[in-house]
């Protein structure tokens, strides 16, 4: 795992992103891609050596999330094709990663869950990711933090603020 550095590199006040000119855009763009980058190096490194991509995590991310999830709502959330999905559902599927049940009210539904395995497999590749986005949010304090969610669910869509909203709720209520 690489060593997280977080230090703010714009050096703006507040008072100056009210009125943001197209290079101040620019510049959040270009630290928004940077951060991604970071964000994904990780699982990446992890990921490199098992034949397995963003798309799987990001699958075994949301069944961890939502066990039960079913197929059709997995494709929802990752808003991906059909064939891209089962190309990602079959190997994790066919390495013991995820589990695939019939669903109870609906034969024709799939149910997913991760198996031990795939939720170890997940535990590690999100634990970087936790580790480097808690580093950031002590680095830039609480009212940064709600600001930069406000920014996240200010870009979002219709449909994937009501996902996240869904999601967001479901964790509210455990």
């Amino acid at each position: 795992m690489k060593e997280t550095a977080i230090k703010p590199v714009s050096g703006q006040g507040p008072e100056n992103l009210l009125f943001l000119t197209d290079e101040q855009i620019r510049g959040g763009i270009e630290a928004f891609y940077f951060a991604y980058r970071a964000f994904t190096s990780d699982p990446d490194e992890i990921l490199e050596g098992m034949d397995y991509g963003r798309a799987h995590h990001r699958a075994l991310h949301f069944i961890a999330r939502k066990p039960g999830l079913t197929v059709s709502g997995l494709l929802d959330i990752l808003g991906v094709t059909k064939q891209s999905l089962n190309r990602v559902l079959r190997a994790l599927l066919d390495d013991g990663l995820v589990e695939s049940r019939v669903g109870k009210r609906d034969r024709r539904e799939r149910l997913l869950s991760l198996t031990a395995a795939g939720a170890e497999l997940e535990r590690r590749l999100s634990e970087a990711q936790r580790a480097r986005v808690r580093a950031a949010y002590r680095a830039a304090g609480p009212q940064a933090v709600a600001g930069f969610r406000v920014v996240l669910e200010a870009m979002m869509d219709e449909a994937g603020a009501r996902q996240f909203r869904e999601m967001r709720g479901a964790e509210a209520a455990e």
